[in-house]
């Protein structure tokens, strides 16, 4: 166990504001203490002599004996000095119950920062404020002012929400789902969703991490914690507030798609977390990954006595990241010898409605010895036929001999209820909808590729930071914060392969620069206030040397007529590349508050705003990240030499993303950038253009 083992194992709690006035809550955490837990009880009280029979103490500092956790249930003007009475106490571990903090207003967020202040000074772990409290089932505590105490099991639950707590201990009572430690976050002043998986990663007596999450403190701290638990120990979250606030002021490609919300979903995936979207799915998950074991593969096998229910299921291994198992021809032979005729001795495995429990048996055994079957799914219909206490009990009998993931459907009612009892005693979840038994065999394959990811470190390219440094510092000295190819310098410096060119400011110089590169050129409008270039004539492709002087001098023009007091830098004279050879990519960062840098890769060009067929990771992204970028996206196939095009130069595209993954995260005054189109052939990639956004006071 880690530093927290004493908040969930505490030999002596003390309640701070313990009383037996009606109502209060400070006399429902005595009680519930008093009605569960196995260490001792301290009631701290001035105003008092006794609570609930309970000797009162005026401060914490006048009990003699070592308290292990206290918790805070006074007013919120006094909280904070309770909390320093405690630190001073020696007390390491606190719950603040108290609400009236940060989620209030001013005041409120002025006491909270005093509250952080002087959990630090005392070094606490501090759960809350505005929390439900703790619980923890193998020494009875409940410090909470909840109406349940949970029922023992090897889950352990964190929730942003003290109501989500309540209501799933009630809704768990009625399950049989049992927990091992359950925090409410509150408004996470010190302790956050970190540190409980950190903590819980460690516990042996914790199968499942659940949690209900709000918001995540630090996206980028949270996924390095996650990777390392979930190689052991599985995370599954229900994270709420969807939203795509803030998109639509977003200056660059990326920054539009990569708003808040595919921040978290980047972040949870690369984090190894199993995101859900509903309790019932988080519950689903849960029973299945601490019960049962994980797959060997991706194969489903289907046994039913009934046809519709059996094509239900199937479906929903089409739905799922499933496939149905090829069964072998010495299965099928041997369905064959003992199904009745009418039976469907293939995938799925009808074996008819007279089936009989002895008939599930002789076919989830001939099934489950099927190298080729990972796991199965039970069917089944009531019938006059049919006992599902037999059937239950076959299918124990037959998880436990195979050892290969087995989920069921029992689609009855009251019939179903014992049964139902006998495969949940023996870890084998059981629905009425076969979707969800689908759904459930799924989440365990999915933890299985989680387990097996590589993780590595990032790779720290030899670059020329100075220089980049330079560039940046002298927009910021112009009082720029939106560059565009005037900043392509910056990638050179970063080992990103650009076009040969240079932004000039006189059609002499443009002459000039045409002359060094021969042949046709490209030439583009520089100014930070036009950001669509080709949308009012500022880009000419192919332009001739003869025609260079001419051009550069249409393009200022057009670009005035545009916008009078536009800022003109000049104009970008680049080697023209053939783009038809190549395929248009777009790599972009978008800087969110949360998770930090994201790295965004996709198709690119003008198509980048109307197909979107992009992928994004929380940087710094490693070789595997990188590569697995160009697997993620629809596209792919189009990099890989489809339709008869070459295929492009993939170990150079990995490398370019690492590169700028590796510029934003050591450089965080860049907020947002876009190569678009960065063109990838089959000899390697260059940043044809370039958008970025400055924060100059992060220089």
């Amino acid at each position: 166990m880690g530093r927290l083992s004493t908040l969930f194992s505490p030999d002596r709690v003390a309640v701070v504001g313990a009383t037996d006035s009606d109502g209060a809550v400070g006399r429902a955490i005595t009680e519930n203490l008093q009605a569960s837990f196995a260490g001792d009880i301290v009631a701290v009280n001035p105003y008092k002599e006794s609570v609930l029979g309970l000797h009162c103490h005026d401060t914490v500092a006048d009990v003699e004996a070592d308290i292990d956790v206290a918790v805070i249930v006074v007013p919120p003007d006094v909280a904070v000095d309770s909390i320093r009475e405690a630190g001073e106490a020696g007390i390491e571990n606190v719950v603040v119950i108290t609400a009236g903090f940060g989620e209030t207003g001013a005041e409120g967020a002025a006491r909270e920062k005093d509250l952080r202040e002087t959990a630090a000074e005392y070094d606490l772990n501090l759960v809350g404020p505005n929390s439900l409290g703790i619980m923890s089932t193998p020494t009875g505590l409940n410090a909470t002012f909840g109406n349940e105490m949970a029922t023992s099991g090897g889950i352990s639950f964190m929730s942003q929400s003290g109501a989500f707590v309540t209501a799933v201990l009630d809704w768990a009572a009625e399950r049989d789902v049992g927990f091992k430690d359950i925090v409410s976050l509150g408004n996470k002043a010190i302790l956050d969703e970190r540190d409980f998986i950190d903590e819980w990663g460690t516990d042996p007596d914790t199968d499942v991490i659940l949690g209900y999450l709000e918001d995540i403190e630090d996206g980028a701290g949270f996924v390095q914690t996650a990777r390392e638990v979930t190689q052991d120990t599985p995370i599954v979250l229900v994270k709420s507030g969807r939203t795509d606030a803030g998109a639509s002021a977003a200056a660059s490609h990326t920054g539009a798609m990569a708003g808040s919300e595919a921040a978290y979903e980047a972040g949870l995936e690369q984090s190894g977390a199993i995101r859900v979207e509903t309790v019932q799915e988080l519950f689903d998950y849960a029973q299945i990954l601490a019960d049962q074991p994980l797959p060997e593969g991706k194969d489903v096998a289907i046994v039913t006595n009934a046809g519709g229910p059996g094509v239900m299921t199937t479906d929903a291994v089409g739905d799922s990241g499933l496939e149905l198992a090829d069964l072998g021809d010495d299965t099928v032979e041997r369905l064959a010898e003992t199904m009745p005729d009418e039976a469907n001795i293939y995938n799925p495995v009808d074996i008819i409605g007279d089936a009989p429990a002895a008939r599930f048996e002789a076919a989830l055994e001939t099934v489950m010895s099927d190298d080729n079957v990972a796991m199965a799914v039970v069917v089944a219909c009531p019938t006059a036929v049919l006992s599902f206490e037999e059937l239950a009990e076959v299918v124990v009998d037959c998880q436990r001999e195979y050892d290969i993931p087995v989920a069921t459907t029992l689609m009855g009612g009251q019939s179903v209820g014992p049964a139902a009892s006998t495969l949940t005693e023996s870890g084998i979840p059981n629905y009425f909808d076969p979707a969800r038994a689908v759904d459930s065999l799924d989440a365990l394959a999915r933890y299985d590729d989680i387990q097996s990811r590589e993780y590595t470190d990032p790779e720290t390219f030899d670059v020329d930071r100075e220089r980049a440094r330079d560039i940046l510092q002298s927009a910021a000295d112009r009082n720029q914060n939106r560059l565009g190819v005037e900043a392509m310098d910056l990638l050179d410096a970063y080992g990103i392969p650009t076009p040969e060119g240079d932004v000039v400011d006189s059609p002499s110089e443009a002459q000039s620069v045409a002359e060094s590169i021969g042949g046709e050129v490209v030439m583009k409008i520089v100014s930070p206030d036009i950001l669509h270039k080709s949308d009012i004539g500022g880009v000419e492709v192919g332009v001739s040397p003869e025609d260079v002087w001419d051009t550069y001098e249409d393009l200022v023009v057009r670009a005035r007529n545009y916008q009078q007091d536009a800022t003109i830098l000049g104009v970008q004279v680049q080697e023209m590349l053939d783009v038809d050879a190549g395929t248009e990519t777009i790599l972009g960062v978008n800087r969110d508050p949360q998770f930090g840098p994201l790295v965004l890769f996709g198709l690119g060009g003008i198509f980048v705003e109307v197909l979107e067929d992009t992928t994004l990771r929380v940087a710094p992204v490693s070789e595997p990240d990188a590569r697995s970028m160009l697997d993620d996206i629809e596209s792919a196939p189009l990099l890989r030499g489809a339709r008869g095009r070459d295929p492009v130069d993939e170990d150079a595209l990995v490398e370019t993303i690492q590169r700028l993954s590796q510029l934003v995260t050591e450089f965080p005054a860049i907020v947002e950038l876009d190569i678009n189109p960065l063109v990838a052939t089959n000899d390697g990639v260059a940043a044809i253009d370039l958008r970025l956004t400055l924060d100059q006071e992060e220089l």
